[in-house]
């Protein structure tokens, strides 16, 4: 299984802190946000890495390079950054994923790694990180699960009232949905002018087509997405509580 990083954007809401350094070098807890994705994915032995630049990708490219020189990381350039959205950055990957599944993450997240472990063991082939518990709003990407703890609906448009969390931005996905999920993401892209889209609205696609995602709630473990200055501040909270979790 292949660890996909998606550290395309440009992270207008964090600014100025991002106008010379790209989100996913901002630094939490005595070390980077990427940084800290790659220890974790590390630690659960996973090592074949791509990750997927665009704003500022040769200071990415230089970190992993001076910070993880063992590491095996095949770097995709997301050339349309500014225009477009994760999708499109996910598309990208289609050559590089092979057939052997993947641990897709978005590279704004400061998370305990035991959370790709509860992914690893849930059972589900396919199935998404869900925070549960927590108020919801417009803007979190929800989760409104069916029988068996499946996803029936993804997105930013389900109602806070019915969703059972918020999706996290990590998921496990096997060969055989990324088969299908692929497609679905060339047809929005190239023939609906999709790429500007969220690449949850590819999952709801695949799931209304019948396929099976599950959604795996990480219960107590911290995890937190970054994409202003109040998140940044609190994510050095939760940095040192999954730092010292991962001692432990």
């Amino acid at each position: 299984m292949k660890g996909v990083i998606l550290a395309a954007g440009v992270a207008s809401r964090l600014r100025p802190l991002t106008d010379l350094v790209p989100k996913c070098l901002l630094e939490v807890g005595g070390g980077t946000i990427l940084g800290l994705t790659l220890e974790n994915l590390i630690a659960n032995g996973i090592a074949d890495i791509v990750i997927v630049t665009g704003y500022r990708e040769a200071q990415i490219w230089e970190y992993v390079r001076d910070s993880f020189p063992a590491l095996d990381v095949e770097f995709v350039t997301n050339d349309r950054f500014a225009t477009t959205n994760n999708i499109t950055s996910l598309f990208l990957t289609e050559k590089s994923a092979g057939d052997g599944g993947m641990l897709l993450l978005d590279s704004d997240i400061v998370f305990d790694r035991r959370i790709i472990g509860l992914l690893a063991g849930s059972g589900h082939e396919n199935c998404l990180a869900m925070k549960s518990g927590s108020a919801l709003g417009s803007e979190e990407i929800k989760v409104e699960t069916g029988p068996g703890n499946t996803v029936r609906r993804i997105g930013k448009d389900v109602p806070p009232g019915i969703a059972a969390g918020e999706s996290i931005g990590i998921e496990k996905l096997s060969g055989a949905f990324l088969g299908e999920l692929y497609p679905i993401l060339r047809r929005m892209i190239q023939k609906e002018e999709g790429g500007n889209l969220f690449y949850e609205a590819a999952f709801q696609r695949a799931i209304t087509g019948g396929s099976v995602m599950g959604a795996v709630d990480v219960g107590e473990l911290k995890c937190i997405e970054i994409d202003t200055p109040e998140d940044l501040k609190a994510a050095m909270a939760v940095s040192a509580l999954v730092q010292g979790a991962s001692r432990r």
